[in-house]
């Protein structure tokens, strides 16, 4: 299982922990969905193929590791092709940050936060996944709290 943690109280950064290591640096853009995974001075790319629309990629070395599609853009859900096999990510509820992966209707994996007043998690997806794909679904749950938060933000400020 890993550990994602903010750098930093106002960073949108992410160091990605095993055991108290760190594994990984998840560097999210603040100006687009994009970001980069760096992984022992590797990086990866983290990109929306759109400016608004079309799918979630990573990508080492200018090859596609992974993809995800969002059905609709009101919904909190992504259809992943993870080594061409399906699954799909979705929140559990409206009213929790928790996100569950499921292959099929077997739950595989979930993603879920340390707190109720904190950016931390533990990332509990297959074993078998490479940490550059269990980071780039994190990459989509965090895209999705960062969504939330902005909405949060415009509706106090009106």
């Amino acid at each position: 299982m890993l550990e994602a943690r903010p750098i930093s109280i106002f960073s949108r950064d992410f160091s990605i922990e095993a055991g108290g290591q760190r594994v990984a640096l998840l560097d999210v853009s603040h100006w687009r969905e994009a970001g980069e995974v760096l992984i022992e001075g590797q990086p990866h790319r983290l990109y929306r193929e759109g400016l608004m629309s079309g799918a979630f990629v990573l990508e080492n070395q200018r090859q596609a590791l992974a993809r995800a599609i969002k059905p609709s853009a009101l919904s909190s859900q992504f259809n992943l092709e993870i080594d061409a096999r399906p699954y799909f990510l979705k929140r559990d509820s409206a009213f929790r940050r928790a996100f569950s992966v499921f292959e099929g209707e077997s739950l595989v994996g979930t993603i879920r936060p340390a707190g109720i007043f904190t950016r931390r998690a533990s990332l509990d997806l297959p074993q078998d996944w490479p940490i550059p794909v269990q980071v780039f679904v994190f990459w989509l749950v965090v895209i999705i709290w960062n969504r939330d938060d902005s909405a949060s933000a415009s509706a106090a400020s009106a």
